[in-house]
């Protein structure tokens, strides 16, 4: 099993074990993974979620004026270019 399949499922496992709910999706280029966050999570579940995402290679937030908010987490398939690496928090 290639390196980036084994980091997208150990993403997914732990906001699992948060208590969220996750989607993965797999892409050319990389894996996709989702998770809708209830208004009512604990503190202690956001910062396992944030220390999950945080092993990707981007990850970040997306909230809506509705109160939606879906946390979210790429693991890229190949290694990227050396102008193309970002770290946590780094945005194109």
């Amino acid at each position: 099993m290639p390196a980036s399949e084994v980091s997208a499922e150990a993403i997914a496992s732990r906001l699992s074990a948060v208590g969220l709910a996750t989607r993965v999706e797999e892409r050319d280029d990389c894996t996709a993974i989702e998770a809708e966050v209830p208004r009512s999570l604990s503190a202690e579940s956001w910062q396992g979620a944030l220390e999950a995402v945080a092993m990707a290679d981007r990850f970040g937030l997306l909230a809506t004026s509705s109160g939606d908010r879906t946390l979210w987490a790429v693991v890229r398939k190949a290694v990227p270019a050396t102008g193309d690496v970002g770290g946590p928090g780094h945005q194109r």
